[in-house]
C-alpha cells in the first residue's frame, strides 16, 4: 500500500474509499506503517476532517479490528453509557448495578484518567482486590449472571483504538469530532449494544469548552450510532463546576456508594437517574420517560442497586470485608487540610479546571500514561455554587499525601472558589437533550 499517496489525499482534501480507510486502520495495527506517517494522517484529518461515510468507515474499521462482544437474545436490553470526561464525573460506577437492577444489561468498557480527566478504571481500582482486566468471554458470562460487568480495553477488543488514539494524545489531535466519534463508537459498537445514552460535557474542564461545540459532538455520536442501528440520545451537561462533592479516585467511590443508597448530592443523582431513563425508553423497556424516572429512584430508594453494586464487586474479585472498612475509615489519606473562605458572601464559581489540575498533582491524576496514580488524595468540595459562607468556614476539605503538598494545594485552591456579595443563578446541569 502507497500510504503516502492517502496522505496528501486527506491533506488536499480529497475523499478516501471505505476500502482505503480500512486499509489504513489494518496496516496501522499491526504496525506496518510507521508512527510518524500515521501521525501525519492524523493530522491533516484534524485540519481537512472526515466526511460522514468516511466517519462511518473508520469506525466500523476501528470496531472490526478485534474481537467484539456476542450476547444471547434473552429479552434483556445490552446497553451502556459514556461520557466524554470531567472533574468529579463518577456517575458511572453507580449508573451500571443501577440499570442491571432495571432488567437491562450492561457491558461496560471503560478507560483511565489522562491529565485531569478521572477515569473510571481508575476509581474501580481503589477498591481492595477489583480487577478490571476482563477477558471478552469472562466480560460476557458475567453479564449474563448479573447483569453487569465493569472493565477496560483489552489487548484483543478495539486496538486499532488503542493504537491511534496514544498518537493522537501525543500529537494534540484529540480534539477532532471525527476522531473522538470514531474512537467512542468503535468501543461501544464493539459490546453489541442495542441502546446507547453519551454525555457530552462542555466547560472549562471539558475537551469541548462551549456549549455549540459540545452541540456538534453529540450530533455527529447520535447519528453515527443511529446510521450502525444503535439508537442513541446525548445528554449535553455543564462541566465548569465538579460534579458532586468528591473529586479523586476514592472519594468518588465512596460518594458513587452515598448515591446508591440515596444520600448522595443532588446535581449526580440527577445525572444517574436520567441516564438510566433515558436508557430504559431507548431500549423499549418504558413507554414514557416520567414513568422511566420513577422507576430508577424507587430501584435507589428501596436500596436493590446498592446490592447489586456489592454483588459486582464480589464477582470482579473485591474484598468486600476490607472495602466496608475503608468505607467506615472515611478519610483514608495521610494528611488533610481544611481550606476556608476569607470573605463574607456566596460562593459563585468552583472552578472544574483548576481543581482537577490540583488533584492530578496532589498524585490523584496522571501526567504521563505511565504515572502511578495515589487512589487516596483528592478534594471534597463542602461549599458548593450557591453557598453563603463567612470568614473561616471551611470551603473544601484537601486529602493529601503529605503536609508540603497539602499546603501548596491548599495555596492554588483560593482560585478555584469566586465569593461575591450576591448570589448568582446555577447554571442548569443538563443543557440539552439530543436525539
Amino acid at each position: 500500500m502507497n500510504f503516502l499517496s492517502l496522505i496528501e489525499a486527506k491533506r488536499d482534501g480529497l475523499p478516501l474509499t471505505d476500502a482505503q480507510i480500512r486499509q489504513i486502520v489494518a496496516a496501522g495495527t499491526a504496525g506496518e506503517i510507521p508512527d510518524y506517517q500515521l501521525a501525519a494522517f492524523l493530522m491533516a484529518v484534524f485540519f481537512r476532517g472526515l466526511s460522514n461515510e468516511e466517519t462511518r468507515a473508520l469506525t466500523l474499521a476501528m470496531r472490526d479490528s478485534g474481537e467484539t462482544l456476542k450476547f444471547p437474545n434473552d429479552g434483556r436490553p445490552v446497553v451502556d453509557k459514556h461520557s466524554t470526561g470531567g472533574i468529579g464525573d463518577k456517575v458511572s460506577l453507580p449508573l451500571a448495578p443501577l440499570l442491571a437492577c432495571l432488567g437491562l444489561r450492561v457491558p461496560m468498557i471503560s478507560g483511565r484518567g489522562l491529565g485531569i480527566t478521572g477515569g473510571t478504571l481508575d476509581k474501580l481500582e481503589s477498591i481492595p482486590g477489583f480487577t478490571t482486566q476482563l477477558a471478552p468471554e469472562r466480560l460476557v458470562r458475567q453479564v449474563q449472571q448479573i447483569g453487569v460487568a465493569m472493565g477496560g480495553q483489552t489487548e484483543t477488543m478495539i486496538p486499532a483504538d488503542k493504537k491511534f488514539y496514544a498518537l493522537r494524545d501525543v500529537t494534540a489531535t484529540v480534539p477532532s469530532i471525527p476522531l473522538i466519534t470514531a474512537s467512542i463508537l468503535s468501543k461501544k459498537l464493539a459490546e453489541g449494544l442495542q441502546a446507547l445514552v453519551v454525555d457530552v460535557k462542555f466547560g472549562t474542564a471539558a475537551f469541548m469548552p462551549n456549549h455549540g461545540q459540545a452541540r456538534a459532538l453529540a450530533l455527529s455520536l447520535v447519528n453515527l450510532a443511529r446510521d450502525c442501528g444503535v439508537p442513541t440520545r446525548a445528554l449535553v451537561t455543564g462541566m465548569s463546576t465538579p460534579l458532586g462533592r468528591a473529586c479523586g479516585n476514592w472519594l468518588e467511590v465512596r460518594e458513587a456508594v452515598a448515591c446508591l443508597e440515596d444520600r448522595g448530592p443532588a446535581d449526580l443523582r440527577q445525572l444517574v437517574l436520567e441516564c438510566a431513563a433515558q436508557l430504559l425508553v431507548l431500549s423499549g423497556k418504558v413507554r414514557s420517560l416520567d414513568t422511566a424516572r420513577e422507576q430508577a429512584a424507587g430501584c435507589l430508594a428501596y436500596g436493590r442497586a446498592r446490592e447489586k453494586w456489592d454483588e459486582l464487586l464480589v464477582a470482579q474479585g473485591a474484598d468486600l470485608a476490607a472495602f466496608r472498612r475503608k468505607l467506615q475509615a472515611g478519610q483514608t489519606a495521610p494528611v488533610l487540610l481544611e481550606h476556608k473562605a476569607g470573605t463574607t458572601g456566596f460562593v459563585t464559581a468552583c472552578d472544574a479546571r483548576i481543581i482537577g489540575e490540583i488533584v492530578r498533582d496532589l498524585g490523584g491524576g496522571r501526567l504521563t500514561k505511565d504515572t502511578v496514580i495515589n487512589p487516596d488524595v483528592g478534594i471534597e468540595i463542602l461549599a458548593p455554587p450557591g453557598t453563603r459562607v463567612r470568614p473561616g468556614e471551611v470551603l473544601a476539605l484537601l486529602h493529601a499525601a503529605d503536609a508540603a503538598s497539602a499546603s501548596a494545594a491548599n495555596t492554588r485552591l483560593a482560585a478555584a472558589f469566586a465569593i461575591r456579595d450576591v448570589a448568582s443563578g446555577i447554571p442548569q446541569l443538563i443543557a440539552e437533550v439530543i436525539g
